[in-house]
């Protein structure tokens, strides 16, 4: 699986690799190098990231699907029941 990126996201994040290399390694890197970085970290943590998302996403519907009888429940009428 690739995950692709709109080009304005991408531009933001080859510039936050630059700037991270500049500000923490004291490094400076070029557009290429910061690209191919960035392209590197989505094939190979990406789908990871993205697994791990889908997992706790499906986790959450289940456990709102399982607290809708309790949060949806109307007693039935028992105006007749009484005594």
């Amino acid at each position: 699986m690739t995950i692709k990126l709109k080009l304005e996201t991408q531009a933001r994040f080859i510039a936050s690799i630059k700037r991270y290399f500049t500000e923490s390694l004291d490094e400076d890197i070029g557009d290429l190098k910061a690209s191919l970085l960035l392209e590197f970290v989505l094939q190979e943590i990406g789908p990871s990231i993205y697994n791990r998302a889908v997992a706790d996403a499906q986790a959450r519907i289940q456990d709102a699907a399982l607290e809708l009888d309790s949060a949806c429940y109307e007693a039935d009428p028992g105006y007749w029941n009484r005594t």
